[in-house]
């Protein structure tokens, strides 16, 4: 994904704002139209936060990382256009993302992945990293654990892992280690 989104940007061929989208939703798990429709008032750089004052669950806070701090710091802003992403002729917001991301998709080769799918893998890479259910609920901005953790899809991996940590464990007061 990374290697076709850095491609299309040295070509030129998708809009900046577009190609912005598809990484603040990788980068921060949030909802399509939370990015698609975020302001420049709720971005905080000095403070390190976006806010996001009518999110589906309400008012949302999310921690602005390096990464993200990066995305928005390389995009133009329109003199009277208030929207992070704006759309064509400096009115409103950018819209037309769907059509974007078929064509990226194909070209990563995950044609059946969908734009809300990425906010499952920044669910899926926090869990799979360490990060409880209570602290990705709080990222995604979700009330209920139980939502959560319809999210957070563990790869085999680190299951693996953490099965082997455990067995490993017991295996060791088993045998008097």
């Amino acid at each position: 994904m990374g290697q076709v989104l850095r491609n299309e940007e040295v070509e030129g061929v998708e809009k900046v704002e577009a190609l912005a989208a598809i990484r603040l939703l990788l980068l921060t798990g949030c909802r399509r139209n939370e990015i698609l429709t975020l302001r420049w008032e709720d971005v905080d750089l000095q403070r390190g936060f976006l806010l996001f004052p009518d999110s589906k669950t309400g008012r949302k806070i999310i921690p602005l990382t390096p990464a993200v701090a990066e995305v928005l710091e390389g995009l133009p802003r329109i003199p009277g256009n208030p929207y992070v992403l704006p759309g064509r002729g400096g009115n409103g917001h950018f819209i037309g993302l769907f059509h974007v991301w078929e064509r990226i998709r194909d070209k990563a080769g995950i044609p059946d992945v969908r734009l809300h799918d990425l906010r499952h893998s920044f669910a899926s890479f926090g869990a799979g990293g360490g990060l409880g259910l209570p602290i990705l609920g709080k990222l995604l901005g979700h009330r209920n654990v139980a939502t959560t953790a319809r999210y957070a899809h563990l790869a085999d991996d680190p299951v693996r892992v953490a099965a082997e940590g455990v067995s490993g464990e017991i295996a060791q007061a088993l045998n008097g280690r």
